[in-house]
């Protein structure tokens, strides 16, 4: 029986921190690396290394990939979504800006909020956990709308790529909760999903017509072994098991941080410059969290009931 928290305790604060951080610089990692290795072949060894990564590490654990336990269909429309999640992300990148492709991108907790409620009524946000969703989806669009401009002839298709994206990233969060797969171990239920995207990937890549090859700089390995490692393998381990045991809800309003951190490294990394609008949206996005986070208060038992709390 799995022991799932109705709120988010110091460790899981710790852990989405250093996700959303990391994410924030693989992004920039990503940007610094497509100018040698195209973004979807990049993918392509991301995630094929990741399996193997997560193969070996269930080798050494003991963890067991291949059983019959009832979660193939959830397994593969997760791992569907997840790859339409990057689809949406990479192909969205050449229609769009980055910034505008962000803010679509981070609708997905909203859709966590809305759908997730019907499967697990646990995960039921209140009127200022609302608030603060919309607030901290607020700061990202303060932060990236200085930019909305400049994008392309074909920025509908990329905005709608994007949105996709964003929408394939809450219907995979929940397909985790609401299928079988919220009794899988963490270690299975990612496999799913990189599995299929590194499937996937590559027969993409062939089709937009990237091209392939490993002469690449050292700097530009250094940034795929992080992006598979860090990134693909352990950060979406920790994400797995935070979604068996933490509050899915809860734990999207992090997510908002990524695309912020992404923005203090590039000022830290880039010497991009340090905005008003940045440190408005990061004050934002940090009051956003606190809201959604915010602990019930305990139910009153009013008169004439049983003489407890339900």
């Amino acid at each position: 029986m799995i022991e799932r928290k109705s709120h988010l305790d110091a460790r899981a604060i710790a852990l989405l921190l250093f996700c959303c951080s990391f994410w924030g610089l693989q992004q920039i990692l990503i940007k610094t690396t497509v100018t040698e290795v195209p973004p979807l072949w990049q993918a392509s060894i991301r995630m094929s290394g990741a399996v193997l990564l997560l193969w070996l590490w269930c080798r050494w654990r003991g963890v067991p990939l291949f059983e019959r336990d009832g979660t193939l269909p959830g397994g593969l429309l997760a791992g569907l979504l997840f790859t339409a999640e990057f689809i949406g992300i990479y192909i969205g990148l050449q229609h769009t800006s980055a910034s505008r492709l962000t803010v679509f991108l981070y609708t997905a907790p909203f859709v966590v909020a809305l759908l997730l409620p019907r499967f697990a009524p646990s995960e039921r946000l209140r009127g200022v956990q609302w608030l603060g969703l919309a607030i901290a989806f607020a700061g990202v669009v303060v932060a990236f709308s200085e930019s909305f401009g400049h994008s392309g002839s074909r920025q509908l298709l990329g905005d709608a790529l994007a949105l996709m994206g964003g929408i394939a990233w809450g219907l995979t969060t929940l397909t985790i909760r609401a299928t079988r797969l919220a009794t899988a171990s963490a270690e299975k239920t990612l496999f799913y999903q990189i599995a299929v995207t590194a499937a996937v990937s590559p027969m993409l890549s062939i089709l937009l017509g990237e091209r392939w090859g490993v002469s690449y700089s050292g700097y530009a390995w250094f940034s795929i072994a992080l992006q598979t490692v860090i990134g693909a393998f352990a950060s979406y381990l920790a994400w797995m098991w935070m979604l068996r045991h933490y509050p899915a809800t809860r734990i999207s309003s992090f997510t908002f941080l990524t695309p912020l951190f992404a923005l203090v490294f590039g000022v830290l990394l880039l010497s991009e410059p340090l905005t008003l609008q940045l440190v408005l949206a990061l004050a934002g996005v940090a009051l956003g969290i606190v809201l959604v986070n915010r602990k019930s208060a305990p139910p009153v038992a009013q008169a004439g009931a049983t003489g407890r709390a339900n």
